[in-house]
């Protein structure tokens, strides 16, 4: 017997349905889910290979960068505070990974904590540039003290301190002589951007922007109990609406917060209200999120806005026409610059038609679908190589800068292992006093944005 044409649709009606029930779409995200964990698994194993073969094995510390040139292979043989707090943040992440064992890791850490003992200091705070083979300062760019450097390696300590037990009284006291005081401007209640040990100045600009990377180090000071925690509230949001050299002129009002009046402003992009940074940058946004619970906690604040900025960056990329997105100060074929999406800067950078891919990997938390889209485009574009990702290529040239930064690798790294383990790096550092003793400063604030 031939079935009616309306028994035919009925039938095809309801295999749509069956094919689209909420068994099979749990059925594809689990799948999709699946993955990309598998994909970012592989990455960070690659990535940490970065580590393990160019870092010294004496000192423990790591080269700066490497590079592929037409000569070879070119070693920056010289690292920062910055770099030594992500090498040790990365091996506590490849451990978590299953990539080396818990023996491993803590062999490797304290070799690094072993130098960090001998290495020349002011006021417990570390110089910018050590070489690595032997700790020895690298005074031809200077005698810099940096507070945002420092910040990092403070929280890569905290971070250690937490993971293994057995390193933990070494940590601690090398952090508690990081002298934050001796960098902060009490008139202004902001801090200075470090020391200049050979001028025997401050530098003459505070940090004044709370969306920056270095409220990492402001958090960690007020957590140390080095500055007062008032500090949090005396950084600016957006710059003062009568700073008018600023990108935009923000909208927004006064909030009382601890007795103190905070200008809560924000911009807008594209009818998106957002707290911009300097630059306008992933690094500057998300990177203190990958030790601070920004999302967990700063719900109405930091977490709610650096959702803001990933969103934003997607959809800049897409408005540019570009193929893939991903906006943050990274290597170029010859050296290095600052890249952006620039209406979500203060002062924006240029965006270059330049994405790195450490700024795909902050995402992850806020975009974990655009980021497994993302790492596909990034692929396409031969950016894959012996450590992971290559640090930028041109999304209009295709030109690559075949280059791998400790300081890149390392966002990659932990990104990565918070991802696939629950937050397992911002869990150490919040377990820690000093890491846990300013979340109220997350948890009290509402910035303008809602």
């Amino acid at each position: 017997m031939k079935k009616s044409k309306a028994g035919v649709m009925l039938l095809l009606f309801i295999l749509l349905l069956s094919a689209i029930s909420p068994t099979n779409v749990s059925a594809a995200n689990h799948g999709k889910e699946k993955a990309l964990n598998a994909q970012l698994k592989a990455i960070a194993k690659k990535t940490y290979r970065y580590f393990e073969d160019n870092t010294d094995p004496k000192t423990g510390m790591t080269y700066d960068e490497i590079r592929y040139t037409e000569d070879g292979k070119v070693e920056a043989a010289h690292t920062s505070p910055t770099n030594i707090g992500m090498y040790m943040m990365s091996t506590v992440s490849a451990e978590e990974m299953g990539f080396i064992s818990r023996k491993e890791a803590v062999e490797r850490i304290q070799i690094t904590v072993n130098t960090l003992k001998e290495l020349k200091k002011w006021n417990g705070l570390y110089y910018n540039w050590y070489q690595t083979e032997d700790g020895s300062l690298k005074t031809d760019w200077g005698q810099f003290i940096s507070q945002v450097d420092n910040g990092w390696l403070s929280a890569g300590l905290i971070v250690v301190g937490q993971a293994y037990e057995e390193l933990n009284e070494q940590t601690s006291k090398l952090v508690e002589e990081m002298n934050y005081t001796t960098l902060y401007d009490e008139e202004v209640g902001q801090f200075r951007g470090g020391y200049d040990a050979e001028a025997g100045k401050l530098t003459d600009h505070h940090y004044g922007l709370l969306y920056t990377e270095p409220r990492v180090a402001s958090y960690i000071s007020i957590g140390k109990g080095d500055v007062p925690s008032e500090h949090w509230w005396k950084m600016y949001r957006t710059m003062p609406k009568e700073w008018d050299w600023q990108a935009q002129i923000p909208d927004g009002y006064d909030q009382q917060y601890d007795g103190i009046t905070v200008f809560e402003g924000h911009y807008e992009y594209n009818g998106v209200k957002f707290v911009p940074s300097w630059g306008g940058s992933m690094f500057e946004g998300l990177m203190p999120g990958i030790v601070m619970k920004e999302k967990d906690l700063g719900t109405n604040a930091l977490g709610l806005n650096n959702q803001r900025h990933v969103d934003l960056q997607i959809d800049y990329a897409k408005e540019m026409g570009y193929k893939a997105w991903g906006f943050s100060p990274a290597a170029t074929p010859d050296g290095y610059s600052e890249f952006a999406a620039t209406p979500l800067g203060t002062s924006g950078y240029d965006d270059g038609a330049t994405v790195t891919p450490h700024a795909t990997f902050l995402a992850l938390d806020y975009a974990p679908k655009e980021v497994l889209k993302n790492i596909k485009a990034l692929k396409k574009l031969n950016t894959y190589g012996k450590y992971g990702f290559y640090d930028s290529v041109n999304v209009e040239t295709g030109e690559i800068a075949k280059a791998y930064l400790a300081l890149d690798q390392g966002m990659i790294m932990v990104s990565i292992a918070n991802y696939l383990n629950e937050g397992v790096i911002r869990e150490y550092f919040h377990q820690d006093p000093i890491g846990k003793k300013p979340e109220e400063l997350l948890k009290k604030e509402a910035f303008s944005i809602q």
